[in-house]
Formats: C-alpha cells, sequence, structure tokens
C-alpha cells in the first residue's frame, strides 16, 4: 500500500482515506494543518493513481488497511476519516476490527446499494472511457464535481491514470455497498457528516448508519454537496477532527 505522511511518527495517528477517483491531496491541505499536532497518514486506495494494486473490493482494501496499521501502528489509529467510498471503507473497517480507531468520521458515505445504478456503471464507463484523457471532457466532469478549481491539475492527471477496469470495479463496489451487521460491535465513536445538499440516497444513508448506531453522531453540513467539506473547506475539517479528538 503507498501511502503520504505529514507530521513525525511520535505523535498519535490519523489516517484519511480519500473519495473514488481521487487521490491522497483530497486531503493535502487538511493534513498540513493538522501536521503539528498529529502524524497523519493518506493511503491511496487501490485502483487508484499511485496505488501498487488494483481494486477488488471494499471489504479487500479495509483487510489492507487494517494490515497495514496492525505492522505500523500497533493495531489501533487515534482517528480514521473517510470520505464516499473511502467513508465505505472505513465503515466495512469498523465491521472487521471493532476497536481498528478510537474515533471516526464519516463523510458522505452510501449504505443503501442501488442496482439499477450498478448495472449501468459497466456499459456507460465502458463506451465513454476514452473521453477521460480529453481535458475539456475532464473539465466538464471536475466542474460538475464542486471542487476548487485549483485541484483541477491533480484531478485531471490522476483521473487519467485510473485504468479502466479500476474505475469500473471501484463504481460498482460503490454502489452495491451495504452496513455490516458486525459494524454494531464498534467500539470507536462515529462522526456523520453529510451535506444538506447531497443526493437523497447520501442523506439517507447518513441517517442508517446512525439508526444502526445510536451513539454516533450527525453532523448536517449546510449549503454544501457531495465531498465538498473535506475537499474544499480543509480548514473546517481540521477544526471538526480536533473537536472530535477534544470531546466535542
Amino acid at each position: 500500500m503507498k501511502i503520504h505522511e505529514y507530521g513525525t511518527d511520535q505523535k498519535d495517528t490519523i489516517l484519511l482515506l480519500h473519495g473514488g477517483g481521487l487521490s491522497w491531496w483530497n486531503y493535502r491541505e487538511a493534513a498540513e494543518l493538522l501536521q503539528r499536532e498529529y502524524h497523519v497518514i493518506l493511503p491511496i486506495l487501490d485502483g487508484h493513481s499511485g496505488s501498487d494494486r488494483a481494486f477488488t473490493t471494499i471489504e479487500d482494501n479495509a483487510s489492507e488497511i487494517i494490515s497495514f496499521i496492525d505492522e505500523h501502528m500497533n493495531g489501533s489509529a487515534l482517528l480514521i476519516g473517510g470520505l464516499s467510498l473511502g467513508g465505505q471503507i472505513l465503515l466495512e473497517m469498523l465491521s472487521q476490527r471493532r476497536d481498528i480507531c478510537s474515533c471516526a468520521l464519516v463523510e458522505s458515505a452510501a449504505v443503501i446499494p442501488s442496482k439499477l445504478t450498478n448495472a449501468l456503471i459497466a456499459p456507460i464507463f465502458g463506451s465513454c472511457y476514452g473521453l477521460i484523457g480529453n481535458r475539456s471532457f475532464a473539465g466538464l466532469q471536475f466542474r460538475s464535481l464542486h471542487m476548487k478549481p485549483e485541484l483541477f491539475e491533480d484531478y485531471y492527471r490522476d483521473t487519467c491514470r485510473i485504468k479502466k477496469q479500476d474505475m469500473i470495479a471501484f463504481l460498482k463496489a460503490n454502489t452495491a455497498y451495504a452496513l455490516k451487521d458486525a459494524i454494531r460491535e464498534t467500539s470507536a465513536q462515529i462522526h456523520v457528516y453529510v451535506g444538506e445538499r447531497e443526493t437523497g440516497e447520501i442523506l439517507r444513508s447518513a441517517e442508517r448508519i446512525c439508526r444502526m448506531l445510536p451513539s454516533a453522531r450527525l453532523h448536517r453540513l449546510q449549503g454544501l454537496r457531495h465531498g465538498e467539506f473535506s475537499v474544499n473547506h480543509a480548514d473546517r475539517y481540521a477544526d471538526a477532527i480536533r473537536q472530535i479528538l477534544q470531546g466535542g
């Protein structure tokens, strides 16, 4: 597994798992803000630009990161955060290992499978994958994600490097993921963040997570769309992590 690190390993460790189709730079600014206080690790998810493995399943990627934590962090992190696909992997990690972290920040993670969307992914992306390298097409896609303009070059470079089979694999996994009953046994303090302008599927997913985990805290982010919290508002995201770790 490939990672980017900020801060020193002599401090408590935070892991942040980026969204599908993005990469470690999803959290670069937040990591820079937190590096004096914490050791921040930004793994590159399987099948993404810079990764050393193809994407297979959310379950496999979760197990891989748990193995990394066992090997390098004595089996537990202070906090793990994850956006979208990264949030699903985080939820799976909490299901596989009840004490994998003390605190978890789940942002915009879908946990309600969509059979129709899942079935359409392979034919749609199979036919339009060749357009990904087209800069104008990439610009349209980028604007639809509502990320700040200065991230376009990172987005364009790394999207072009994602293999077709990996993109289809993680998009299908993203639309098929459902919470495991085992997550009820987690000992982590869970915070669920969701933008008020997200799709109904994501809003309902946030509510489902909190119904399954009554101790979880739901945070609704006024005016924000999918992924905007961590990607566009790193200062607020870093402050949220500080507040969680201070018991706020």
